[in-house]
Order: structure tokens, then C-alpha cells, then sequence
């Protein structure tokens, strides 16, 4: 008896998917599957509803391109499948923007709840439990997908806002604040708060990165807005929403190495936050002057060191905030400050030379305090005086015609 002729164009045997009246179902019905998913998100999604069309339209391109993907899958189960780029790359990177991953979460379940329900009637008799354990599968696999797509996603915005903040921290340090560099801090999250220092010290050896994230968890706890990063060897943080630069400093001081830590003066905003950085900066440079300094201490407490090592805002500090209100206020306080302090700070000793009664010395004293803000009697604050005075004088003397 005569073999049956085999047809030149028909597929060999072994090319036949097994379960081919599946297959051909489930590519016959990925269009009804997609409009199915599309209606059942916008029936129990609100965020899906209140979507700009363009954005919607791209959702459904998503839906439509995962459920081709798992027809292809499912056809070939055996072959390496990029699901990542089948699915989400229909989709703009944008969207990963305006969607959140929560959102993409419930719109993937979406899409596989109203394949599941269509198991049913999409397998052929008997290839139930192989399109559903397939199914399954796939879910698993788009889960994955998902997660990857949007952790590249916030691992390229997250070097892009690292590149960002570093470009404001350098501009305030460097004294190039300017709008742009406003704009870029508002893209950061940055709001505007009304009081802003900076605070400079050491960084640590090791991962920049975590240094930065141990500042920013440091902030949160403090209830504090920050823009920080890592500068060669300094660690740089612009604090803001706290009037108080000591207790700002107090509350980040641990993600800095050993060494001086200095808060720069309040400031009203981020374009004025370079006059609290440089004054930090040259805190920075003299603190190694004054051995027994508080951790953290403030920019303006080291003003004589700063002035002394040549910065002129200290300088001028001095004499604008001391010097000049003593002038002011009177030649006397000036000849009392001037002779207590050449007298080793001996009441008796500068009654003497003054030939007032000690009494005297002492009210006028109590002048210099409340004019001032420093205590003749105190070694530190007298420290600080005596230079203000040097520095006066010299100014004075350079005036002279």
C-alpha cells in the first residue's frame, strides 16, 4: 500500500507546538484580552481615570505589549525572553515618572487577573492547567521585569540628582549661587526655607555615598531640608529650617571624621547661604588655632583665629562689631577695656592706672559686655576683645591722614 503523499510546504512534526489550538486561541483573542484589561482598569483605578489621555494611551500600549509578550512566551517557553524590553519598552522612560511603581504594581495585576479569568474559555479542552501554570510563571516573570525597570530607573535619577546637588553645594562654596542654582535646588525637593547655614568639617574615608545618605537620615530625625555632598576632602551640608546654626551642627555631627566641624552664621536663603559658607571655610582653616574648641563650634566664635589667619570678613567683623560700637558708645569704655586688659585683667591694677575707684572699672566693664556681646572677664571673650582692638587701632591708624 502507497504512502500518503507529505506536502513539500507542511511543517516537520517536531516543529508542531504541542499545544498548538492553544496557541491559536490565545493569538486570536490578545486583542479582546487588551481592551478586557484596558476597561477593567479604568473601572477600578482611579489614578488611571484621572490620567492625561497621552499617558492613558501609553498604558494601554503597555498592557497590549505584555500580553503579546506572554503569546510569544508561551509559544516559546524554552527561549530566552527579554521581557523588560518587550513590555516596558513601548512605553516612554518618561512614564516611569508619572506612574509609580504602586501604579505599575495594580495595572500588571490588572492585566493578569483578566487573563486568568479568561483561561476558561482561551485554552483548548484539556490545556487548562498548562495556560494557567504558564500564566503563573509569566507573572513571576513580568514581577521581576517591573522591579528591574524601575530600579534602573531610580538608579539613573539618583546619580542625576547626586550630579545636581553637587553642582549647587560648589556653587554656594565657591561664591557662584545664583538663580540657576536655586532652580536646580527646587528640582531637588528643596523649598525655600526661611533660615539656611552651612556646616563644613572632615569627611570620612570610605563610600561618599553613605556618608551622604547618614547626613540625610541625620536630617529627617532633625526635621531639617539639606543639600550635602562630599568636596575633596570636606564634608559640606547647607541646613535649612532652623534659626539655630549650633543645634543644626549638633544634629549632623556624627557622619563627620575627626577634626573641627564649623556652622557658618543664619543666613535668609540659599543665594546668601556663600557668606555662611565662606565664613564656615575659614573656620575650617583657623580652627586648628584654638586647640580647646567646643565640636561643633560656630564660624563666629572663632573670629579672632580667622582674623588672624588673614580672612578680611573677620576682620571686619571685629571692628564693625566691637570696635566701633565701644567708640561709639564712648572714649572712657575703650581706655578701661584697653588698660584691664594690659593689666592682666586686675580691677585693682586698672583702677590704679585709670585713678578711678574699682567700682568704676567694674560698671564700665558691664558696659562693654552689653555693648558688645563679649565679657572682659572672660579669658575667651578677652581674647576676642584684644584683638578687636588691635585690629581698630590699625584701621584707625591707616585712616589717619
Amino acid at each position: 500500500m502507497p504512502e500518503p503523499e507529505t506536502s513539500k510546504n507542511a511543517a516537520p512534526a517536531h516543529d508542531v507546538h504541542p499545544h498548538a489550538a492553544t496557541l491559536k486561541r490565545l493569538v486570536e483573542s490578545s486583542g479582546s484580552l487588551a481592551a478586557q484589561a484596558i476597561a477593567r482598569m479604568d473601572e477600578t483605578l482611579p489614578w488611571y481615570r484621572a490620567m492625561p489621555p497621552e499617558n492613558r494611551s501609553w498604558i494601554g500600549l503597555v498592557a497590549q505589549a505584555g500580553i503579546a509578550a506572554f503569546t510569544e512566551w508561551f509559544r516559546h517557553p524554552d527561549a530566552p525572553q527579554a521581557i523588560s524590553t518587550d513590555v516596558f519598552g513601548t512605553a516612554p522612560r518618561e512614564l516611569t515618572r508619572a506612574i509609580t511603581l504602586r501604579q505599575t504594581v495594580e495595572m500588571v495585576r490588572t492585566t493578569i487577573e483578566v487573563m486568568e479569568s479568561a483561561i476558561d474559555e482561551v485554552a483548548a479542552p484539556g490545556d487548562e492547567r498548562v495556560l494557567r501554570e504558564a500564566l503563573l510563571v509569566y507573572a513571576r516573570e513580568i514581577a521581576f521585569a517591573t522591579a528591574q525597570v524601575y530600579a534602573q530607573a531610580a538608579e539613573a535619577r539618583g546619580a542625576w540628582d547626586a550630579r545636581l546637588e553637587s553642582l549647587v553645594v560648589n556653587a554656594v562654596l565657591s561664591g557662584e549661587a545664583d538663580e540657576g542654582a536655586v532652580s536646580r535646588a527646587a528640582a531637588l525637593g528643596w523649598n525655600s526655607p526661611e533660615h539656611v547655614c552651612v556646616v563644613l568639617g572632615t569627611a570620612p574615608d570610605g563610600d561618599s555615598e553613605l556618608t551622604v545618605e547618614a547626613i540625610r537620615r541625620a536630617a529627617r530625625h532633625a526635621k531639617l531640608q539639606v543639600l550635602t555632598g562630599v568636596l575633596g576632602d570636606r564634608l559640606v551640608v547647607i541646613a535649612g529650617g532652623s534659626d539655630n546654626p549650633l543645634a543644626v551642627a549638633k544634629s549632623l555631627i556624627g557622619p563627620y571624621a575627626a577634626g573641627p566641624v564649623v556652622a557658618g552664621p543664619v543666613v535668609p536663603d540659599l543665594l546668601a547661604a556663600t557668606r555662611s559658607a565662606q565664613a564656615a571655610a575659614a573656620g575650617l582653616k583657623a580652627g586648628s588655632a584654638w586647640q580647646d574648641a567646643p565640636r561643633p563650634v560656630l564660624a563666629d566664635d572663632l573670629l579672632p583665629e580667622r582674623a588672624i589667619a588673614g580672612d578680611p570678613s573677620a576682620r571686619e567683623q571685629l571692628v564693625e562689631e566691637i570696635y566701633r560700637p565701644l567708640e561709639e558708645a564712648g572714649a572712657a569704655l575703650l581706655e578701661t577695656l584697653s588698660v584691664y586688659l594690659e593689666q592682666a585683667s586686675s580691677l585693682e591694677g586698672a583702677a590704679r592706672m585709670l585713678f578711678v575707684h574699682p567700682n568704676t572699672v567694674r560698671y564700665r566693664l558691664r558696659r562693654v559686655t552689653d555693648v558688645t556681646g563679649w565679657s572682659p572677664s572672660d579669658v575667651r571673650s578677652a581674647f576676642t576683645l584684644r584683638i578687636a582692638l588691635i585690629l581698630g587701632r590699625l584701621v584707625d591708624g591707616d585712616l589717619q591722614p
